[in-house]
């Protein structure tokens, strides 16, 4: 059970009423963190544009499913888990990989760029930071900007986790890959 109570569509005040309807007719997206996020609609809406623009941005689909699994796992953020596990199949990420990840085991990515963004993601949240070596392999593979949108993912999705975790929004009892313990 969340923390907060989880606002009905009729019981919204006419701006979050705006900024959920509005994102239920673009993304789509309007439950998990949102929840919290909906009682400060500003903030819901620049998190739903920040959003939209990282996944339309430089990253691939698979990629940002590996930056969004390295940092649900981080945190132990259940509910990020559960959706990004959902979308990472969707974008044809195999279960071996999400399970390796899941283990905090480093997963086997044929892909230099998508190893990239699990190794960057992984050292960031670990070290809060990226050692010279690293920084420079991963430029080096992804190119400016998309080192840049890779740190920039990172960082949202640490903040959809901490949301998650911090008013306890759970997933469904039917998780059908939940996060380790």
């Amino acid at each position: 059970m969340t923390r907060i109570a989880i606002l009905d569509r009729a019981d919204m005040d006419a701006e979050q009423a705006r900024v959920y309807d509005t994102a239920k007719e673009t993304s789509g997206i309007v439950g998990g963190p949102y929840y919290a996020y909906i009682r400060l609609p500003k903030v819901f809406e620049a998190c739903q544009n920040l959003r939209g623009a990282l996944a339309s941005g430089l990253l691939s689909r698979r990629e940002q499913q590996i930056i969004n699994l390295v940092v649900a796992r981080h945190w132990n953020a259940r509910y990020p888990w559960y959706a990004q596990v959902r979308g990472a199949l969707a974008a044809g990420i195999g279960q071996a990989v999400i399970d390796a990840i899941n283990a905090n085991k480093t997963p086997d990515l044929a892909d230099a760029r998508e190893r990239t963004c699990f190794v960057v993601a992984r050292e960031l949240l670990a070290n809060k930071g990226l050692s010279p070596e690293t920084y420079a392999t991963a430029e080096a593979t992804m190119g400016l900007e998309h080192l840049v949108a890779l740190v920039a993912s990172t960082g949202s999705f640490s903040m959809t986790c901490m949301t998650a975790n911090t008013f306890e929004i759970d997933p469904p009892a039917a998780n059908p890959t939940p996060l380790a313990g």
